[in-house]
């Protein structure tokens, strides 16, 4: 616990049997009182490992993308009573020694959600960032901090810790379950006038670490600057969608266990 708060890791899992358990070695025990791992139909032994590490493992019986196993994970952290969630690659991509960190800053009450930032400092590059991805990144982010009236260093990371108040009031079921959830959940965090901070954060790229493909990347791109302008149409009160709804409908129920 941080600040009598109850911290809470969820791994969002595929096919990550070869990395999950140095992941796991190195999550902070001393103020992490849950460990949740969603397993996305992998096809090889992530699950049953997760199990015999005693993590509280969830499994899809088939593949809900990269979005909709996140929405498995935030449901049963919430249902699981987390007050501080942080998403964490099982990739070993992204250093888990950073929860603390992340984690902190939420319990400190000045951010409601913290990104782990590959751009501040010079982790992307240094850790093995091919440099196509790294200048989308930059020009995407250049797009989206115009369009959102923001200062943000990256919004593409995938290391992410959110408040239970925040993942409460979100959307999220309005959006993708592929890879552009994240920058939609963002970016739904910022219309709601969430406070986001960032923290830099080194990453590695490696054989066993997942990445998406030139082809999928542009159709992520896409999806960024799509989001992007609709953010800025409905604060410019031009349309409306129901990524920016706020309703009961469009919001997380906590996870009372067996998913199909």
């Amino acid at each position: 616990m941080l600040a009598s708060k109850k911290v809470c890791v969820v791994l969002p899992a595929y096919n990550a049997a070869r990395t999950l358990a140095r992941t796991v070695a190195e999550i902070p025990r001393d103020i992490v009182d849950d460990i949740i791992l969603t397993d996305d139909a992998s096809g090889d032994e992530t699950l049953a490992l997760a199990r015999r590490m005693g993590l509280h493992a969830i499994a899809h019986e088939i593949n809900r993308g990269y979005g909709g196993n996140q929405k498995t994970c935030y449901r049963a952290a919430l249902a699981r009573g987390a007050d501080i969630v942080v998403m964490l690659h099982p990739d070993y991509q992204y250093t888990p020694k950073l929860v603390t960190a992340m984690a902190s800053m939420i319990a400190s009450e000045q951010f409601d959600a913290v990104l782990g930032s590959r751009i501040l400092g010079t982790g992307a590059l240094t850790g093995g960032m091919p440099r196509y991805k790294y200048l989308a990144n930059r020009a995407l982010t250049l797009v989206e901090n115009i369009l959102l009236g923001q200062k943000i260093s990256e919004y593409h990371t995938g290391y992410r810790a959110w408040s239970r108040a925040v993942l409460e009031k979100l959307p999220l079921l309005a959006c993708s379950d592929d890879f552009v959830f994240d920058n939609q959940m963002l970016a739904q965090a910022l219309y709601f006038g969430f406070r986001v901070g960032e923290i830099s954060c080194p990453t590695k790229y490696f054989a066993e670490a997942s990445s998406i493909d030139f082809r999928r990347s542009v159709v992520y791109g896409l999806g960024v600057l799509r989001t992007a302008a609709q953010f800025r149409l409905q604060r410019a009160g031009l349309a409306r969608t129901v990524l920016f709804s706020d309703g009961e409908k469009v919001r997380l129920a906590p996870l009372l266990e067996r998913v199909a």
